[in-house]
């Protein structure tokens, strides 16, 4: 078997899964006059490739993914002077909650940030490896996954963030717990660090720095309600220099110092806490 072309159909009694991962050159195509019964989901990752619904032909790249509905009729294939490398999956319409899915016949979301191609990719990747394996649970797996992707899909529409906005915060999420310029975020985001400032203002209602704070306070909160570390030992594992501001921020956030947060979430309705 061609290892550019491989693909893995999974049955289940309550529907199916069929994934793939193609490297097509620009003859590939197929064409469906009268659609098919389930959805197709494609995540493009080189080269580029075209689908025609309705008689208008959309173009996808890399980084974009294609949701095309049930009984759409359609055709797609790669490019001329193309080739297109790309994962798939057909999942049955009964396998999926209708509020993750497009009511369009064809949409077409693209994604420019490196993290969130990359969540996606591998999400793309565990469908491929779980089906093919069929280990206990490996339907639920596959659509776990696949769940992944469509939920990421509809938070990016919800917020409608620039992409660099959107990588901001990723960062900012993932090295929580280090310190972090805005300098060296502004250089991995492409942008000056004025510029980066004032766009996650503009974009966020809130600063770089007040941003990472409440990441900071809010995992502060879970972390005293609910393991036995102290106020210090919070403090250092979610990433602040200084205690004595760790304590104003979470007093800013909560009306109480940690250590007195700690005891009414441990001791809820008890006088005096």
């Amino acid at each position: 078997m061609n290892i550019d072309r491989v693909s893995q159909f999974t049955g289940h009694s309550n529907g199916t899964v069929i994934a793939g991962h193609f490297h097509e050159p620009d003859t590939y195509m197929t064409k469906r006059l009268q659609g098919m019964g389930d959805w197709l989901i494609t995540y493009t990752l080189e080269g580029e490739g075209y689908f025609i619904t309705a008689g208008t032909e959309r173009i996808c790249r890399s980084g974009d993914i294609t949701l095309l509905k049930p009984d759409t009729p359609h055709q797609y294939g790669t490019r001329k002077g193309q080739s297109w490398h790309f994962v798939w999956a057909h999942f049955s319409p009964q396998l999926m909650e209708t509020s993750l899915l497009p009511v369009e016949p064809l949409l077409i979301h693209s994604l420019e940030n490196e993290s969130a191609r990359d969540r996606i990719f591998q999400a793309f990747r565990r469908i491929l490896a779980d089906s093919r394996e069929q280990s206990e649970y490996w339907h639920e797996l596959c659509l776990n996954a696949l769940r992944e992707i469509l939920i990421l899909m509809a938070q990016k529409n919800s917020r409608k963030l620039d992409s660099r906005i959107e990588e901001t915060l990723h960062l900012l999420s993932e090295h929580m717990r280090r310190p972090l310029t805005i300098d060296e975020l502004a250089k991995t985001v492409g942008l000056s660090p004025s510029r980066l400032s004032h766009l996650f203002k503009a974009s966020t209602g809130t600063s770089i720095v007040d941003t990472l704070n409440q990441m900071r306070i809010r995992q502060a909160a879970l972390l005293l309600e609910h393991t036995e570390l102290n106020a210090s030992e919070v403090c250092d594992h979610v990433g602040f220099q200084n205690y004595n501001h760790f304590i104003n921020q979470f007093r800013k956030r909560f009306g109480v110092s940690p250590s007195v947060y700690k005891k009414q979430a441990r001791n809820p309705g008890r006088p005096g806490t």
